[in-house]
């Protein structure tokens, strides 16, 4: 077995190449001080492990102030849960195991093509002022 981590470390600089590829990305922004983080971090390394195809990619707000700016990270850990490049939902605190599992295995049964629909049908509403209706994809 390899000691190699599970987990990519991402910044500013390999963020859009890491999103680019497509796929079940999930994020997690967290800082060494943060405790809570320290103690979600062999979580999310666990179920990097055991969803190999998968992106679990790590974001020290500290170091990637940008990106946790971005991403309008208010409290960490925060999990950010994207597919195919769109940002599905984002979960400040610390997530189980099991639920980790489950939000990769939702988020693979996503229908995409409905979700982009979704989001178009959202944005022409936005353009004509009507509100749209408010959903999680997650």
């Amino acid at each position: 077995m390899s000691n190699e981590k599970a987990t990519v470390e991402i910044t500013e600089e390999n963020f859009e190449d890491v999103v680019e590829k497509g796929g079940v990305v999930l994020l997690d922004f967290w800082a060494e001080w943060c405790g809570p983080c320290r103690m979600f971090g062999p979580v999310f390394e666990a179920a990097a492990k055991r969803h190999p195809d998968v992106v679990f990619g790590k974001i020290d707000t500290e170091a990637q102030r940008g990106l946790a700016a971005a991403f309008r990270i208010q409290a960490i850990p925060t999990l950010a849960i994207m597919r195919d490049g769109v940002v599905l939902a984002i979960q400040a605190g610390m997530v189980p195991a099991a639920a980790l599992d489950r939000i990769v295995n939702d988020v693979k049964a996503l229908d995409m093509n409905q979700i982009r629909k979704e989001i178009e049908d959202a944005k022409a509403k936005a353009k004509t002022g009507e509100k749209a209706p408010v959903q999680e994809a997650v």
